[in-house]
Order: C-alpha cells, then sequence, then structure tokens
C-alpha cells in the first residue's frame, strides 16, 4: 500500500475502531490520559506494522490484540503497580463514605477490575467489546475451550460479590 493510501486506511481505522480501542485501554488502565496515549500508541503500531498483518483475524480482532498488549506492557511498570494501587484504594474510600454511588454501572467495572487480568480481560473482550468466543480465543492465543472456562470463573467470581453488595441491606 503506498504511504498516501496507507494515511487515509489508517484514518479510516482510527475512524471506525479508535473508540473500541480506547474504551478497551481505558477498561485496563482506569486513567483518561493514559489509555488516550496507549490509544495513540496503537494506531502508530498499526501504521508501523500493517505489512505484519496477514488477514488471519479481522482488521478490529488485530488492531484490539496490539492495544491489550500495550495495556498489558504499561501495567507491568513500576510506576503503574504504585498508581493503580493508590486509585484503587481511593476508590475503596469512595465507596465505604457514600453508599448511594455504590448503585451505578461503576460498581460492575470496579468489581470487574479485581478479577485478575485473564478474567477480567475476557469479561472485557465479551461483554463490553461484544467479541465472539473464537474472537477472544484468537486475540489472546488461547484456546476456545479456555475462553469459555475464563468466562464460567469469572462469572461465578462476580456473582456473589455483586449480589452481596447490590442487594444486602
Amino acid at each position: 500500500m503506498k504511504n498516501g493510501n496507507m494515511e487515509e486506511y489508517l484514518t479510516f481505522l482510527m475512524n471506525s475502531y479508535g473508540n473500541s480501542v480506547f474504551r478497551m485501554c481505558y477498561a485496563y488502565l482506569k486513567d483518561y490520559q493514559l489509555a488516550e496515549d496507549v490509544a495513540q500508541e496503537t494506531f502508530i503500531r498499526v501504521y508501523q506494522h500493517y505489512g505484519d498483518f496477514h488477514n488471519q483475524s479481522s482488521i478490529k480482532t488485530w488492531i484490539i490484540q496490539i492495544a491489550i498488549n500495550l495495556c498489558k506492557n504499561q501495567m507491568r511498570t513500576h510506576w503503574w503497580k504504585n498508581r493503580f494501587h493508590h486509585v484503587f484504594m481511593e476508590v475503596e474510600e469512595a465507596v465505604e463514605e457514600n453508599y448511594d454511588s455504590v448503585l451505578n454501572g461503576q460498581l460492575i467495572f470496579e468489581e470487574i477490575s479485581k478479577l485478575s487480568v485473564k478474567y477480567r480481560e475476557v469479561i472485557l473482550l465479551y461483554y463490553y467489546q461484544e467479541f465472539t468466543i473464537p474472537e477472544i480465543a484468537k486475540i489472546l492465543g488461547v484456546k476456545e475451550s479456555a475462553i469459555k472456562a475464563r468466562l464460567v470463573r469469572a462469572r461465578e467470581r462476580l456473582k456473589p460479590k455483586l449480589r452481596e453488595v447490590l442487594w444486602d441491606e
């Protein structure tokens, strides 16, 4: 693809998938600015490595896979680990102080964020990004049966926590 055509195609991809990439990054990183940076880096990588895309999956699947890998790389940094712990403690304090705030969709997101990465990512990809199980398996590079098992286990872990907080008086 010629450079001019690639730039037009990249613009098309950013317009088509930019919001999904940003939402996925935000779901992983829980920081607006950082999610923007990683989403931007995702499309830089798409531009740089487009020749490596061999249509073995959909272009959206490939782009989301790049975004997830960049998010995971970000989460491995020392800075991230310290920052995430601090933000998580602030959220817990806010929930304790104001029970009414628990009754919104943020609670569900917070409970999902407490799951281990392997469970959290399948929940986010399946429910928030609406990927199919075969697509998730391709994105994460694991078997479909493993994705199904992770979804079941993630739901099992979420159900009692959500029931306890939402329906206990």
